[in-house]
């Protein structure tokens, strides 16, 4: 069974930008389809992007693409999340989740391995 860590989150201006990492541990993720999801207060939780299990293949949330960009460090059994340009409607706790039962998927119910969040926050 693998662990899900994230970090990196933080405060940030508009326009700036935060890296996020999501370390794991118990299994190497290079196994796993991965995604980050975000739940900003009151919300449901809303997917962001997610990376095939080989990483040849990503899927992302309109809004977030072209600033927003998912990748596999896989020196550090890691899945990162780049965040560029960002917005003060990006403000949300971002949560890492794996799946190896279902396959590349955008759906929260499709993932049986997730973090504790990490909390972004982007001001006006």
């Amino acid at each position: 069974q693998v662990q899900l860590v994230e970090s990196g989150g933080g405060w940030v201006q508009a326009g700036g930008s935060l890296r996020l990492s999501c370390a794991a541990s118990g299994r190497t993720l290079s196994s796993y389809h991965m995604a980050w999801f975000r739940q900003a207060p009151g919300k449901e939780r809303d997917f962001v992007a997610a990376l095939s299990r080989g990483g040849g293949s990503t899927y992302y949330l309109n809004s977030v693409k072209g600033r927003l960009t998912i990748s596999r460090d896989n020196a550090k059994n890691a899945v990162l999340l780049q965040m560029n340009s960002l917005k003060p409607e990006d403000t949300a706790v971002y949560y890492c989740a794996g799946n190896t039962r279902v396959g590349f998927s955008s759906r929260a119910v499709d993932y049986n391995y997730w973090g504790q969040g990490t909390q972004v926050t982007v001001s006006s």
